[in-house]
């Protein structure tokens, strides 16, 4: 373990008062919150970025940070109307992947209009992403759950992408599009 961390023992009883689960599984952290001014765009070039618009779910946030993480990606930039990444729904989720993936809140409208790199979009009338030039870099854009991409962001995408429907479901949940997408999108750099 890192010299940096402090380790503290503590027994059940005082692991469920402090634990906001019901069954806590035995471990807690208390991780340092990155500043919103410390968000730099000039990161973000040379990669590729989730961008996030009114994701809701806190499950869902999770799963994606745990994702990202999984195929390399460093940051996740969040509407303003995104769950709150620091809900412990959310954090559980993560699995300790919010210790390595910086997350983000930005006014989507102003970051985008500001951008110098491709946009995509996941949206159902897309390119199949199987078909997409992916690149080197680029912002991916993921809406919510029931809405989709707001009709304000969609303006910013330059290349729209889908995940292409062999059965008969409407929709995909919006963690498993990221997975799928950012799957496609390692397997392209990987070439």
């Amino acid at each position: 373990m890192p010299a940096n961390i402090k380790l503290f023992e503590v027994n059940n009883v005082e692991l469920n008062k402090i634990s906001t689960l019901q069954t806590p599984q035995g471990i807690l952290a208390l991780i340092y919150i990155p500043e919103a001014e410390n968000f730099n765009a000039e990161n973000l070039k040379g990669s590729f970025t989730l961008v996030l618009d009114g994701v809701q779910d806190p499950g869902n946030l999770g799963t994606i940070i745990r994702t990202a993480d999984w195929f390399g990606f460093k940051y996740i930039i969040c509407s303003l109307n995104t769950v709150e990444v620091y809900n412990p729904k959310t954090a559980q989720a993560t699995m300790g992947s919010l210790a390595r993936v910086q997350v983000y809140y930005q006014d989507l409208s102003f970051f985008l209009a500001d951008n110098e790199i491709k946009v995509f979009g996941a949206l159902l009338e897309g390119k199949s992403m199987y078909q997409t030039e992916w690149g080197s870099e680029g912002l991916v854009i993921l809406g919510n759950e029931g809405q989709g991409i707001s009709e304000e962001v969609q303006a910013f995408i330059t290349d729209p992408v889908t995940i292409p429907r062999v059965g008969a479901a409407e929709s995909l949940n919006v963690a498993i599009s990221a997975a799928i997408i950012c799957s496609d999108i390692s397997r392209n750099l990987q070439k």
